[in-house]
């Protein structure tokens, strides 16, 4: 019944059954939460019992359940690991100090579609943009980028880092069934540690690399990693930092570079909203210009295509699935201690008692309402809420609408209404056919 598109499947469920489910899956008992009122008393409510992300058996490896922010439980170690994270990565003043990097990335990523436009050669503009923030976060690392759509450079490591996307979502029977943990039946655990030793392998050269220089003049993250590391040798290991930047890589990439895709996607296939949206950029910033972050406030039209892509695509449609930590009653439901929680967030965009026309791309029924992405409106979490909330959240949504309105603002599209749109289901929700268009130039 749950087949290949669980996400789908456990929402029709949920039309039988009410937004709160306990359904047994495997060994497993699994909570499912498909409404916008249910998931607030979740996530927000009662958010310290829900707040322990559940470890796929497939990622208990290489100490990363021990260091991952993703995995840790709210502790100390979390705090800590997460303070840094914001403060050097993700703060207002880190973000202003390296919207330089962005700019460069985006101008990069647009002059490689105006080669391909002059070429007349396709584009895939998830790969494309997935390079771009492959790139992007390197730079924030290393200081420097790790792929050229040119030569190839940095194969392994793009291969490697989709590797393990690829895999962690596949799903396990070990995860359904946790005394097969022994004899992993399908190989996932061996293939995920071969994945990480290769990772982890090409991140300590760089480590290392960094340290024969002696004193850096970089003021990269890894800099910065490297100081407190010398500080906090126990409390911040260099198996720590390491695994820190793989999370980085693993959720700062996929993640945004499959919602590029996405909302690209669905407007070439909406000659409407195509023109709409080409009439505010050419409008405001003018035809033909690379979009600045500074911008995204004045492009309203824009910032509703990304709610909506959201909505309709959110890119994890479970968001990250969680324990339960202590038995907490919800909506008159008692929910019992050491269960799995997931909450689906792509019911709950397509909840008809909140959408109208759910089914439909429509980015004007965000056009003077209230409804934001950052974790306090339950109708639309595609960075989930509460203490777990997506710290990458303040970068994506810079990002994204720089991305896409400069994709949209650079060339003109070839239209195609009826392209395929089915989904891949994974961490993240991929367009199971890559998006491949020839950019046109502007007259």
């Amino acid at each position: 019944m749950i087949g290949s598109q669980p996400h789908r499947s456990l929402a029709n469920l949920a039309q039988t059954h009410g937004p709160i489910m306990l359904l047994k899956l495997g060994q497993n008992t699994t909570l499912v939460i498909s409404s916008a009122s249910a998931a607030k008393q979740v996530l927000q409510k009662h958010d310290l019992s829900f707040a322990t992300h559940f470890m796929p058996a497939a990622l208990d490896i290489r100490s990363y359940s021990t260091y991952s922010l993703g995995l840790l439980p709210v502790d100390n170690q979390w705090r800590f690991v997460r303070k840094i994270i914001n403060s050097n990565l993700f703060s207002v003043k880190s973000l202003e100090a390296s919207k330089h990097l962005r700019d460069q990335k985006v101008e990069e990523l647009i002059s490689y579609c105006h080669n391909a436009g002059l070429s007349n050669e396709h584009v895939d503009i998830g790969s494309a943009a997935f390079r771009t923030l492959l790139n992007l976060i390197c730079n924030n690392i290393f200081s420097k980028d790790f792929t050229d759509p040119y030569n190839d450079s940095g194969k392994e490591f793009r291969e490697v880092i989709g590797n393990i996307m690829v895999d962690a979502a596949k799903p396990n029977l070990v995860d359904f069934f946790p005394m097969l943990k022994k004899i992993d039946p399908q190989g996932l655990k061996r293939r995920m540690s071969s994945h990480f030793d290769k990772v982890l392998a090409i991140l300590e050269d760089l480590i290392e690399e960094r340290l024969a220089m002696g004193t850096s003049e970089h003021h990269d993250l890894l800099d910065v990693f490297l100081k407190i590391n010398q500080d906090n040798p126990q409390e911040f290991s260099r198996s720590c930092f390491k695994i820190l930047i793989l999370d980085m890589f693993i959720a700062g990439t996929d993640t945004t570079s499959t919602t590029v895709e996405w909302a690209m996607a669905e407007v070439l296939r909406n000659p409407h909203i195509m023109a709409k949206s080409k009439e505010e950029l050419e409008h405001v910033i003018g035809k033909g210009k690379i979009i600045r972050e500074d911008d995204i406030i004045k492009l309203p039209y824009l910032s509703c295509i990304v709610k909506e892509t959201f909505r309709l695509h959110p890119p994890a449609p479970f968001l990250l699935p969680r324990n339960v930590e202590n038995q907490v009653e919800v909506n008159g439901y008692v929910i019992p201690k050491g269960i799995k929680m997931i909450v689906n967030a792509w019911a709950i965009g397509q909840d008809t008692t909140i959408w109208d026309d759910s089914k439909e791309f429509k980015p004007q029924r965000f056009l003077g309402r209230e409804i934001d992405v950052r974790g306090q409106n339950f109708e639309l979490i595609p960075f989930g809420a509460g203490r777990r909330i997506c710290p990458g959240l303040p970068l994506a949504l810079r990002t994204i609408p720089v991305m896409l309105g400069s994709l949209l603002n650079n060339f003109d599209w070839n239209l195609d209404v009826n392209m395929d749109m089915t989904e891949r289901f994974g961490i993240t929700l991929q367009k199971a056919n890559p998006l491949s268009v020839v950019p046109i130039l502007l007259n």
